[in-house]
């Protein structure tokens, strides 16, 4: 039986014990604060660090993908292993060329049925909560068909929601207008956002203030998860004690087989900025 090795990128926001633990392979996303400054996300730049650099400066980086030839490096290097089968799972095309990058790379390997490429359609530990699950069963000895089974079921049924503490980053990066931004910041808008089954960012509600918007979020997952047992991660911007506050209330609230809280990294945290909680649950098994 061929043995399963998990890829990832460091957008799955994955704490590094756990990466370290279920052997998953992490290839790092590119954070550009000028032509000489590009940062390896996760590797030559921590969450703390780029948190504490934006604050500073008062400047929003732009992010980049692997490029072709780093994925396929990275591939030909773990299929000279015999009896080797690669599951990469990535960021979500509509956010990102990472994905199309990963499939540029397959196209230089004969040995296509070693080789699975999959656009999570998510961002943030809504990846990683997925990458996790299939990381357990390759550890387990699964065969890649039952992890690739497992791998569409946790696709149907693993949903997010981004609590986005100010509207500012959201404005520059282009998702809103600055006048939309300047109304809701006055009126104290705590815009939830959430992922469409393509990948791309919407906003599924507007709430006046952050008890009603988590209240909100929660009653939602409730009648999508309520009867059933699932896994819960809360991945956070600088923002541990919300992330805390909403790890108890779900696990009050559901029937949790396991839970993780984690730093949002500097390539999402460009986007979303500092404050941003993402709540990410998904079926367990």
């Amino acid at each position: 039986m061929a043995k399963v090795v998990v890829v990832t990128d460091s957008t799955a926001d994955i704490p590094a014990e756990l990466v370290e633990e279920l052997n998953i392979t992490v290839i790092p996303l590119n954070v550009i604060f000028a032509e000489d400054e590009v940062y390896q996300d996760g590797v030559t730049l921590t969450s703390k660090e780029f948190y504490e650099k934006i604050t500073k400066e008062d400047r929003i980086p732009s992010t980049s993908q692997p490029t072709p030839y780093q994925f396929e490096e990275l591939y030909r290097e773990i299929l000279t292993e015999e009896d080797t089968t690669i599951i990469s799972i990535h960021l979500s095309s509509k956010m990102s060329g990472t994905y199309q990058a990963a499939m540029i790379a397959k196209q230089s390997f004969d040995q296509a049925e070693q080789l699975h490429v999959i656009d999570s359609k998510r961002a943030s530990y809504a990846i990683g909560i997925i990458v996790v699950e299939i990381a357990k069963m390759a550890q387990e000895g699964k065969s890649t068909a039952e992890c690739l089974a497992r791998l569409e079921s946790l696709l149907n049924d693993t949903t997010v929601y981004f609590l986005v503490d100010t509207l500012e980053f959201l404005q520059k990066n282009g998702r809103i207008g600055k006048a939309s931004a300047m109304l809701g910041s006055l009126l104290k808008i705590k815009p939830i956002l959430s992922l469409t089954k393509e990948g791309e960012v919407y906003p599924f509600e507007k709430v006046r203030g952050q008890k009603k918007a988590l209240s909100r979020i929660i009653e939602t997952l409730k009648d999508q998860y309520g009867q059933y047992l699932v896994h819960i991660g809360v991945s956070h911007a600088v923002n541990e004690d919300l992330a805390k506050e909403i790890l108890t209330r779900m696990s009050e609230e559901f029937n949790v087989a396991s839970e993780v809280i984690t730093d949002i990294g500097a390539v999402i945290g460009a986007h979303v900025g500092p404050g941003t909680v993402a709540l990410s649950v998904t079926k367990a098994e």
